[in-house]
């Protein structure tokens, strides 16, 4: 799996045609996290539907194997161009392998906080957040300690 997200993101890399400074539409690539949550490292795919309201979907190949996606509210930090900060809410599910070969099914809820930045002259975005998941199936469990950084490389324009 590691082959295959190092592949589509390279030949992502080479696709990328071009790209402005006010923003960009859409953007793929890694993002990596405390081990902690559900949906921990994993393939970053951002989408905005419009200047402000963006979907992320995390795909997690790791154990658990987990999907979650997020609505994001984005707002420009005025004295700094590329810089956004953003925050959302969404869900995943997943599933982990435990000790006795049984698979564990895991569904909650999970919010976003951080800052977002796309770089002027190059086809990339930096995220830093803090996702914060609320496990309600297989057990309910709060996960608070959820740090992650995204790298991610950019195409489309707004």
């Amino acid at each position: 799996m590691k082959k295959t997200a190092a592949i589509l993101l390279l030949v992502t890399c080479f696709g990328v045609v071009q790209s402005k400074a006010q923003g960009y539409r859409t953007a793929l690539g890694i993002r990596l996290s405390s081990s902690g949550p559900a949906v921990n490292n994993a393939v970053s795919f951002k989408y905005f539907m419009n200047d402000k309201t963006a979907i992320e979907a995390l795909f997690s190949f790791s154990d658990p194997v987990a999907i979650g996606g997020l609505l994001e509210i984005h707002k420009p930090i005025a004295s700094t161009e590329g810089l956004r900060w953003f925050y959302g809410a969404g869900a995943y599910i997943g599933f982990e392998n435990n000790k006795q070969s049984t698979t564990r099914n895991l569904m909650g809820a999970q919010g976003v906080a951080g800052l977002d930045y796309k770089f002027t002259n190059l086809p990339l975005n930096l995220s830093l957040d803090w996702k914060p998941e609320l496990n309600i199936i297989d057990d309910i469990n709060f996960e608070p300690a959820a740090i992650g950084f995204s790298i991610r490389f950019t195409f489309g324009s707004k």
